[in-house]
């Protein structure tokens, strides 16, 4: 679930770079893609406040609609109580901005109706680095499990043996993985690396 990724929201978040919240949240919608991990997009007042949903995103799944709302709380809409439902699934990843609002209720929520909700850290920001980081206590303290983007890949790779997305996994490790990218771009010129060979 990524729920408000729009300018608007972008130009008040100051604890992460905006550069860094649009790789992480692209290497998110990527690795969710690569998997089939069924996806929600949400924005909120879309045509009058908070502008489209980042690019980024949208290139991804180009044929989705966001469920566009009023409500700060995603969860209480009930479109997207309704999407959610009909996934069939019983764990949320959810991401978003901002942290202590459009991602923590939704989270706690969730938390509440009987899901297992994981948020990615490094996909959210808040309007201060406080303001995000208590979000994340919060979170956690109601039993929300923290992880990051790249770890999200890396979980759902968990072999490299895999080879039915291991191509396509280094391919999103190269363009968003920061150093790791770097590392992996290294081992495969200099070595021949491969992992899982």
């Amino acid at each position: 679930m990524l729920v408000d990724h729009q300018p608007q929201m972008a130009f008040a978040t100051k604890s992460h770079s905006l550069e860094t919240i649009r790789n992480n949240v692209a290497g998110v919608a990527k690795s969710a893609k690569l998997f089939g991990v069924p996806t929600l997009l949400t924005t909120v007042a879309s045509k009058t406040f908070s502008g489209p949903i980042f690019p980024e995103i949208k290139a991804v799944f180009p044929d989705q609609a966001p469920i566009d709302r009023t409500t700060m709380n995603a969860w209480e809409d009930q479109r997207v109580v309704d999407k959610v439902k009909s996934f069939g699934k019983k764990k949320i990843v959810i991401a978003g901005l901002w942290t202590e609002v459009c991602v923590v209720d939704p989270v706690l929520s969730a938390i509440d109706a009987g899901y297992k909700v994981y948020f990615i850290s490094d996909a959210c920001g808040g309007v201060s680095q406080e303001a995000h980081e208590m979000a994340i206590q919060r979170m956690i303290q109601a039993g929300a499990v923290p992880i990051t983007w790249l770890q999200y890949l890396l979980e759902m790779q968990r072999d490299w043996a895999n080879q039915k997305t291991y191509n396509d996994v280094l391919t999103i490790a190269k363009d968003h993985g920061g150093a790791y990218g770097l590392g992996v771009i290294y081992a495969n010129e200099m070595f021949g690396g491969k992992e899982g060979h």
